[in-house]
């Protein structure tokens, strides 16, 4: 082998009977492995630089070909971060409502945070990418909609609960959002300090969710001078 080069020792033809280097040729990509290629590419730099710190010439460096096949695919460096998100918000919203199995409401809550901390430790670049303000106006999505999509999901089962304590089932949607959102917002604190341990955060956030519901007063009253 010369300089990478692959030789073939037969090839003799050189006066010294040095073997000359023989071209190995590269195998070729279809256009569907190419597109998962641009797509792995461009969601690790998208989530350690950013949508406007990523270009479409280091796109198509990394991936070995001309800029011309970055716009063939996807049209430039927008439609690459929408499919890209897009994706993203699918897989998780898939591992939410998949994870929620349970038939006790307490079970469901740990459920769905687990389902959140998992996306987060498997798929750190996505939940990254996902977090970030989309810099695309007719990005097909941004975090706080998956969020609501999340809440929808959690919504029923409040729903079901507060109707059988005899609690307003249409301040549901309300709770629902409160839920989700603070486990997403706990999840994004505890994407970069990593601590406590997945499974003790799970805990606390239901420890305060579900001791929050189990104490729910039918009618809230506000305490202070402010009353609207």
């Amino acid at each position: 082998m010369i300089d990478g080069v692959a030789t073939d020792p037969s090839n003799t033809s050189s006066p010294h009977g040095e073997a000359k280097p023989r071209r190995v040729r590269r195998t070729r990509m279809t256009g569907a492995e190419r597109r998962q290629q641009l797509l792995e590419i461009g969601r690790t730099l998208f989530a350690a630089k950013g949508f406007e710190g990523t270009s479409v010439e280091e796109i198509a460096a990394k991936a070995g070909v001309s800029k011309p096949v970055v716009y063939e695919h996807f049209g430039g460096k927008e439609g690459l971060y929408a499919v890209v998100v897009d994706r993203e918000m699918r897989r998780l919203l898939d591992m939410v409502t998949s994870s929620l199995t349970a038939g006790h409401p307490r079970e469901l809550l740990e459920q769905a945070a687990f389902a959140l901390l998992d996306y987060i430790e498997e798929y750190t670049d996505g939940f990254r990418i996902l977090v970030r303000d989309s810099p695309i106006p007719q990005s097909t999505g941004t975090f706080a909609s998956l969020i609501s999509d999340i809440a929808t999901q959690v919504e029923d089962i409040l729903g079901r609960e507060f109707k059988n304590r005899g609690f307003d089932p249409k301040l549901a949607p309300l709770y629902a959002q409160a839920l989700v959102g603070m486990v997403a917002l706990t999840g994004q604190w505890w994407l970069d300090v990593r601590r406590p341990k997945k499974a003790e955060v799970a805990a606390h956030l239901v420890n305060l969710s579900w001791h929050g519901l189990d104490g729910l007063e039918a009618k809230p009253y506000l305490i202070g001078r402010r009353k609207a």
